[in-house]
């Protein structure tokens, strides 16, 4: 048959027309191919049946796609759950270092069951174990511990952690934890009330403040009357809630999805994509149950009250969950193609803690944030295109991230140019560039409404009445009527289920497809991609698609001008307990309290302390943060060089806590206060060796130089921090210099003869011959023979003081004086001298 038809299909269909036998050939081999097709698309969902049914046979059904060995089980813990904690054995290629720092990857129990998080082998597991850290899995059985809460999940989950940071002492650092989805607020949650216990926290698709954005999803709570049908679906199922209604709400957000494009994807590539289809549904067919009280909570506390981003839920015991509490990097990962996380619902958490960048900081915390530009929800976790860039960048990066200052900064993933520097690791496709950010960008993201926020707050007023309601008059008679049994019954009619439990081998027509399977893969006869008549379907295909995706948007649109009507009514609003002429928020500001701004105002009292303290290592650092400022980013190539300039020269009982919080604190003061900070220089090298200052001013250049060719910007601080290096060397030399001078001495050619055997000579031009060769980019110490070690020193500091001619404050420092202090955290401030 001749194949070498037009792209155009109305000059194909032309020609066709005027050749009869070729058209109906052509027809003829369509209709074969569509036959043969409906057979086999039949069979792989028969297939799918079947695999549904062993799935639900298994005692501790996952998709785990890693070999793993059982470490802890949350049913044996005082306040049992159905969590556990399981070792991903590493592959025999791909050993991991004990001394790297363990993950911990926690997988959504959000109506599907676990394994998601480690579902192929470029994931989030895999990720980890290709960059060398022993991985751990978080996981849960189908049913729950019958009266397990929220709050026992978050101690479960805490155990975990600490769990894994016993069996990991000479760790790098504590455990890295990976939350994704549901799981990314639970962990937060625990990380709130045990900030010791955790490393970085990396939540993916994490919802964090529900009332933010504008996807419809948001509006469910206010169109059914609250959360009474919650209640009614546990009391359904006998105290237990279907997971499946959880996954039925994902499938409404994109019918055309549901109902055409999933399956037409199947049908149209039956040949191929078979086993990636089963794969999928083997996870989206896996329901779980959660308790009546663990969803009520999760419905009441989060979806609807949105209280856990104001600080508003407090445990059993008294304890109040703030997120401000977390002493660990917050990477947050999210999607703009994410209808169910969108970026405003994962970042919203920051506008609605904190009013600014210095309340940020005064809480010593440090988030970061990096957003996709198109993947959908589960491609956050589930995208092998993910999983091999940002997930792979997440875990090859996660000792920069623990390091990071305190404040906001944003992370991007670049592919790496060409021509990358000399000593670049090679296969190497990405480069992490992280920059400085500010809550105003993130604003800018979440765009705040306190209107929206009045509407949401009537909500949750409405959701309260009628679930009171609902428990004090229907409740007793549900409860009544339903058994463990009936409810047991009702499971398999539930209308996702039904796909699954209708069609499989238990159905009589089975064996039948099953055969006819069998002989049209013996004799394949697939269609011409040139067949117009395969055209035609796929264009008939993006019509429905189309038609689909108009009457989810007409849809969307009606829920959310029905829902902004109806709660903006000033009579509902006055129900609620909102008047017209109320200037006050819907909800408490944490940030705003008489004793927050006290808190904050002592802190900064300590902090200004804290300038004038230190030794050479805190000098190095200033330096260091002061020429890179101008840059406004580092990227990884930057601090692969800095590691492998530091690595030589790190003693054996390195503590990376106490590097942490002293690169940290530093990293604050000279956010707070740079002109003091950077002029104290000079003071904390006070009784410091000549010979260790002018070697610590040479790894600077290094280590500054190491990026490529300094701007104009960076090339006048360098000039200035070793013109302040250059004083100190001075006066150490003046003062280790004997105590009798001959009169006839040059005190000024004795400076010269002392600044000729520096590092740092000057050139012809007055500038330091050092800083002009920062600008070749030199190349990396070979041994620890090249720089010296006090240069890393954290446990040795000394007190300095103040600077004879100290700085005039500018504005900037005026305005930071009148500004509260941040709180004072509960850990110890290893390394400084007492």
């Amino acid at each position: 048959m001749n194949q070498d038809t037009t792209t155009s299909p109305t000059a194909a269909w032309g020609q066709l027309l005027w050749d009869p036998l070729r058209l109906s050939a052509m027809a003829n081999e369509y209709a074969v191919d569509a036959w043969q097709r409906s057979i086999l698309y039949a069979d792989v969902r028969r297939q799918r049946g079947n695999q549904y049914q062993e799935h639900l046979q298994e005692q501790t059904p996952n998709v785990l796609d890693f070999a793993s060995e059982v470490i802890m089980s949350g049913l044996d813990l005082p306040q049992p759950v159905n969590y556990g904690l399981v070792r991903i054995l590493p592959p025999a290629d791909t050993p991991s270092d004990p001394h790297k720092r363990p993950f911990v990857v926690v997988d959504p129990r959000a109506g599907h069951g676990p394994g998601i998080g480690g579902f192929k082998p470029d994931s989030e597991v895999g990720a980890a174990l290709k960059a060398g850290h022993p991985c751990y899995f978080v996981g849960f059985l189908p049913d729950p511990v019958p009266g397990q809460t929220v709050e026992d999940v978050m101690r479960a989950e805490a155990a975990f952690v600490r769990k894994v940071g016993e069996l990991h002492p000479d760790s790098r650092g504590k455990p890295a934890v990976i939350g994704n989805c549901q799981a990314g607020w639970q962990i937060l949650m625990a990380a709130a009330v045990w900030p010791e216990l955790f490393g970085p926290i990396i939540v993916a698709g994490a919802p964090l403040s529900y009332w933010a954005g504008d996807m419809p999803m948001r509006y469910a709570g206010g169109l059914t009357g609250g959360s009474w049908l919650t209640a009614l679906t546990s009391d359904l199922g006998a105290g237990r809630f279907d997971g499946a209604w959880l996954v039925q709400n994902f499938e409404n957000l994109d019918p055309a999805n549901t109902l055409w494009t999933k399956q037409y994807n199947l049908y149209a590539k039956v040949d191929t994509e078979g086993p990636r289809h089963l794969q999928f549904e083997k996870y989206w067919g896996g329901h779980v149950f959660l308790n009546d009280v663990e969803m009520q909570y999760i419905v009441d506390n989060l979806f609807i009250g949105n209280k856990l981003s104001t600080a508003q839920l407090v445990t059993s015991d008294g304890v109040r969950i703030d997120l401000r509490n977390i002493r660990s990097p917050i990477v947050v990962f999210c999607s703009y193609g994410d209808n169910i996380t969108p970026p405003p619902q994962a970042l919203g958490w920051i506008t609605d803690l904190y009013r600014n960048d210095l309340d940020v900081m005064g809480h010593d915390q440090t988030i970061v944030y990096a957003t996709h530009d198109s993947i959908g929800h589960l491609g956050i976790f589930v995208s092998g295109s993910v999983g091999r860039k940002e997930h792979q960048e997440f875990a090859a990066n996660i000792d920069v991230i623990d390091v990071l200052p305190a404040g906001i900064h944003r992370m991007l993933v670049d592919e790496n140019p060409d021509g990358s520097q000399e000593g670049e690791p090679t296969g190497n496709a990405y480069l992490t560039r992280i920059q400085r950010s500010n809550i105003d960008e993130v604003r800018e993201i979440v765009r705040p409404d306190p209107e929206n926020d009045r509407r949401f707050a009537a909500v949750a007023r409405i959701s309260e009445v009628n679930l009171a309601c609902y428990r004090s008059f229907v409740q007793p008679w549900m409860r009544a009527l339903v058994t463990d049994q009936g409810a047991k019954w009702l499971e398999p009619l539930h209308p996702l289920r039904m796909g699954y439990e209708l069609w499989s081998d238990r159905h009589p027509l089975a064996a039948a497809v099953h055969e006819a399977a069998q002989h049209v893969r013996d004799h394949r006869q697939p269609v011409s991609e040139a067949n117009p008549f395969l055209q035609l379907q796929a264009q008939f295909s993006t019509a429905v698609e189309q038609m689909l995706d108009q009457f989810r948007d007409c849809r969307d649109q009606i829920y959310a001008q029905a829902f902004d009507t109806l709660y903006s009514l000033p009579l509902v609003q006055a129900m609620t307990g909102q008047s017209l002429h109320d200037d006050a928020p819907p909800r408490p500001h944490p940030s705003e309290t008489p004793e927050h701004r006290q808190y904050l105002a002592q802190e900064l009292t300590r902090l200004e302390a804290d300038i004038h303290s230190g030794g050479i290592t805190e000098a190095s650092i200033r330096a260091l943060f002061f020429v890179l400022a101008a840059r406004g980013e580092a990227d990884g190539r930057h601090f692969r060089h800095a590691e492998e300039l530091a690595r030589p020269h790190l003693a054996n009982d390195f503590d990376m806590q106490v590097f942490r919080h002293l690169v940290r604190r530093q990293a604050l003061l000279m956010r707070l206060d740079e002109d003091a900070t950077v002029s104290a220089i000079p003071g904390l090298l006070n009784g410091i060796a000549p010979d260790d200052i002018r070697q610590v001013a040479g790894m600077i250049v290094q280590v500054i130089g190491s990026g490529g060719v300094l701007s104009a910007q960076e090339q006048t601080r360098l000039e200035q921090v070793s013109t302040l290096f250059e004083q100190a060397e001075r006066q150490a030399q003046a003062a280790s210099a004997p105590a009798v001078i001959s009169p006839a001495t040059d005190t000024s050619a004795t400076v010269v003869d002392a600044k000729s055997t520096t590092a740092m000579p000057r050139s012809a031009s007055g500038t330091s011959a050092a800083v002009e060769d920062a600008n070749a980019a030199p190349a990396m110490p070979s041994s620890a023979s090249d720089t010296s070690a006090p240069a890393i020193n954290t446990t040795s500091k000394t007190s300095s003081p103040k600077p004879k001619a100290p700085q005039k404050k500018t504005a900037t420092q005026k305005t930071v004086s009148k500004t509260p202090a941040a709180p004072r955290t509960s850990q110890t401030r290893r390394g400084k001298g007492k």
